[in-house]
């Protein structure tokens, strides 16, 4: 174990290869929920998935049998959202190439979301598309080309599933409009981006080194949680393997077959 678990006070949870794999809960996620309940520990459900409104996520959690409430989940839409109102005040007609959870997400805080192809907006938004049809994508693309900004919810190149099938996610999609137009993102919010933690931090009131970032993936939680200074654990129930922790460099502070065992290194 690098760095110690012992100022943590709160845990930033990623979600799909942690707590479970598509739709299938990991028989060991409840009971290390109640164990966390138990040390007093707290705990925000933490993911760069944006196809799912803050509010769906809510739903699924609970029908997994985890009790979450809309102030326990931070998304990569959460941080988007804090973003726009901070950094960019400017902006509130935009172009959503997402599902319509997503572009309703955006709606309900308080932006006008254009959905033809004809109406100028401010920036364009691009997040994880599961409903993905040509002529939208067309339509994103276009006004990236024309100097709209391109803003992009996370940069996961897949997602994962437990399906035999990949996903490509928003990283995929930002990748395909970049080749078409010869712009990267102007932002990316999601993991590993500082900002998408210090919506916790503030929410909170924390300080990075008592957080842990719990999560399966290297280039995301746990380059998060270095580039942050919070404690990176990576659980191998996801993306990555032992030997490719093992081969990180740096290396993950703490590294665990899953939560579970993170559960007995809380407690010691």
């Amino acid at each position: 174990m690098g760095r110690s678990l012992k100022g943590v006070r709160h845990l930033a949870l990623d979600l799909d290869g942690t707590l479970y794999l598509g739709g299938r809960l990991f028989p060991f996620t409840l009971p290390f929920l109640a164990r966390l309940k138990e040390l007093g520990l707290g705990r925000t459900f933490f993911t760069n998935n944006s196809s799912v409104s803050t509010r769906g996520y809510v739903e699924k959690l609970n029908k997994l049998g985890i009790d979450a409430d809309i102030d326990d989940v931070h998304s990569s839409t959460c941080a988007t959202l804090e973003y726009l109102r901070t950094k960019r005040p400017d902006i509130s007609t935009i172009y959503v190439l997402g599902t319509p959870a997503l572009r309703g997400e955006f709606a309900e805080n308080g932006f006008t979301v254009v959905t033809d192809g004809t109406t100028e907006p401010d920036a364009v938004i691009v997040g994880f598309d599961t409903t993905l049809d040509y002529p939208r994508l067309c339509h994103a693309t276009y006004w990236i080309a024309r100097g709209k900004p391109f803003i992009a919810t996370h940069a996961d190149a897949v997602c994962p599933t437990d399906l035999p099938t990949v996903l490509p996610d928003c990283g995929a999609l930002c990748k395909m409009i970049t080749h078409a137009t010869g712009r990267e993102p102007d932002a990316v919010l999601g993991k590993p981006a500082p900002a998408m933690l210090q919506g916790v931090l503030t929410r909170h009131d924390l300080r990075p080194a008592e957080v842990a970032v719990v999560g399966d993936r290297l280039y995301t939680d746990i380059a998060m949680a270095r580039a942050t200074g919070a404690v990176g654990v990576l659980v191998l129930t996801g993306e990555t393997t032992r030997a490719q922790a093992a081969a990180a460099s740096p290396p993950p502070d703490v590294v665990v077959e899953n939560v579970m065992e993170l559960a007995e290194f809380l407690t010691h």
